[in-house]
């Protein structure tokens, strides 16, 4: 059967904004998970709670949670700086940098495997631990050390390898929002991620979406440019935005080599209305029509939660394995 799953992230409580402690963060990731576990979710997620920061609550920490915590990285940046940052294009929907690299990258205080063990037992579910992919980290740094984009990508890549190989996750996923805007860097992209999947000895997964900066989608670009990045990929599998895409981009996907397990969007994050088990169970029938229901793995949303209502998030994880259930127990759907 296709297994349900989450990309990662959740709505943030209302307690833990207000009151941000630990004993806080771990009541909130235990109710994420419980509330997974209540919808049937098969592989569950910790929210990526532990990444809150109220300084950064529109990117739920995607960026800066791993970055800023680095030795080579400062995070403020002198006029100069910052104006040579918003010199640069695709920087537009951010305001300024997480950081700026100053000197050879290291981990510094990020700890990732604490991170995770505050979630590893709170649930006996199969569970995901997600990374934000080296290269859309090192495209929305400032950088005034290593003045070129490879190298930035594979330092920070180490460091995620590192940080990651402790961590025995049922999956590691690691997710990329930015090479679908910009398919030329497709081999800079693949190999900063597969040098991060180096670390991890459970399933690889690596999630790619067009963007969701406050619901708004920010790569404009096409699946056909991104069969040569995907293939490249050393992952079991990957997390794909398609409940959002054109619907005759899914035969793009039959070029995608065939060891590389598929995960369908059937959920669609940027849209408050909670689908119908039934949509959601066409939307699985179509893809499976097209590709071959053995290539599907899995079936999720398109991406995280974080920027929905609770109720509504809830509802379209409760839609989801509905649906699935539903495809699975028919033949047709009409």
């Amino acid at each position: 059967m296709i297994k349900t799953t989450v990309v990662g992230s959740y709505p943030v409580p209302t307690w833990l904004q207000v009151f941000s402690t630990r004993e806080s963060l771990r009541d909130a990731i235990l109710a994420v998970i419980k509330t997974q576990e209540l919808a049937g979710i098969d592989v569950v997620a910790d929210g990526e709670l532990y990444r809150w920061d109220v300084n950064h609550a529109e990117t739920n920490g995607m960026i800066d949670f791993f970055v800023r915590p680095m030795e080579g990285v400062n995070s403020v940046l002198s006029t100069q700086q910052l104006a040579a940052w918003r010199s640069k294009s695709g920087n537009e929907f951010r305001a300024k940098p997480p950081g700026i690299v100053v000197g050879p990258l290291d981990a510094g205080t990020l700890d990732l495997k604490s991170d995770y063990e505050m979630y590893r037992d709170l649930t006996t579910k199969p569970k995901k631990f997600t990374v934000t992919s080296p290269y859309m980290l090192a495209k929305m740094l400032a950088d005034q050390h290593y003045n070129d984009l490879e190298a930035l990508v594979m330092a920070l890549a180490d460091v995620l390898k590192q940080q990651i190989e402790a961590i025995d996750a049922d999956v590691i996923q690691v997710d990329e929002a930015n090479v679908t805007g910009h398919a030329d860097d497709g081999p800079i992209a693949a190999a900063g991620i597969n040098r991060v999947l180096e670390g991890v000895t459970t399933e690889k997964a690596v999630h790619l979406c067009y963007g969701n900066y406050g619901g708004q989608t920010i790569q404009k670009g096409t699946y056909d440019k991104l069969v040569a990045f995907l293939n490249a990929l050393e992952a079991d599998h990957v997390v794909l935005e398609i409940a959002r895409r054109p619907a005759e981009e899914l035969s793009i996907l039959k070029d995608v080599k065939p060891e590389l397990g598929l995960g369908i969007g059937v959920i669609d994050i940027k849209d408050n209305e909670v689908e119908s088990p039934t949509l959601v169970a066409k939307r699985i029938e179509r893809a499976a029509n097209e590709l071959g229901i053995d290539r599907i793995q899995y079936a999720h949303p398109d991406c995280g939660f974080w920027m929905l209502p609770r109720s509504v998030a809830d509802g379209k994880m409760k839609a989801l394995v509905k649906g699935r259930d539903l495809f699975a127990g028919a033949n047709d759907l009409g």
